[in-house]
């Protein structure tokens, strides 16, 4: 029936617009397909903030990849589920990664404090490795673009959790947890040259 064929023209139209650079259709598809994507990510993500964060991604996915859209695998909804459903699957890899590695490649704050005294006298290579190892970590931090540079010294210097971090600094847990990522991104990035020399 045609009433039945419509909508998914005019969802596939949506998508060869968006293949040709029309920011309007991806609004458009946005707001026609956000509902069930969100629904289909939440259910594996199980966190809103973290649903709308893979949400946004996959509708970006779907801007990038708008041309490589084939008809014959599927409706425009299917292909977005596909994308979305991946993209779902790969933010709760990533966020156990990031749980189980969180600071793990950073010194104890004790250490950086120069707390180590009392268990024991440290060698004088020791003393010299604690400090290039503070130093080091003081140059990446400072790199930090600011906003990164607060959810770092908050989360590792004041022991403070994301979701305390939103409270204080009145940004979305969404935010706060894409700033911690990407700061401990870059930290690792920066911190590589400690892991190769052992230090």
């Amino acid at each position: 029936m045609p009433d039945t064929l419509v909508p998914a023209q005019a969802d596939r139209e949506l998508v060869r617009r968006m293949a040709a650079g029309d920011e309007a259709a991806l609004g458009e598809l946005h707001d026609r397909f956000s509902t069930l994507v969100h629904s289909v990510v939440l259910r594996i993500v199980g966190d809103p903030d973290d649903a709308e964060e893979v949400l946004e991604e996959t509708f970006w996915q779907a801007w990038r990849q708008a041309g490589r859209y084939e008809e014959g695998r599927g409706g425009i909804s299917t292909w977005l589920v596909m994308m979305a459903r991946s993209r779902a699957v790969d933010h709760v890899r990533s966020r156990r990664r990031f749980r189980e590695e969180r600071w793990e490649q950073l010194p104890e704050p004790a250490e950086m404090d120069g707390g180590g005294a009392d268990a024991g006298e440290p060698s004088p290579l020791e003393s010299a490795q604690a400090d290039e190892v503070r130093r080091v970590v003081a140059q990446a931090v400072a790199k930090l673009p600011p906003e990164q540079r607060e959810t770092v010294e908050l989360a590792y210097f004041r022991g403070m959790s994301q979701t305390e971090i939103a409270e204080a600094t009145g940004q979305p847990l969404g935010t706060v947890k894409t700033r911690a990522r990407l700061a401990l991104q870059k930290l690792r990035e920066a911190l590589a040259v400690l892991r190769e020399d052992g230090r």
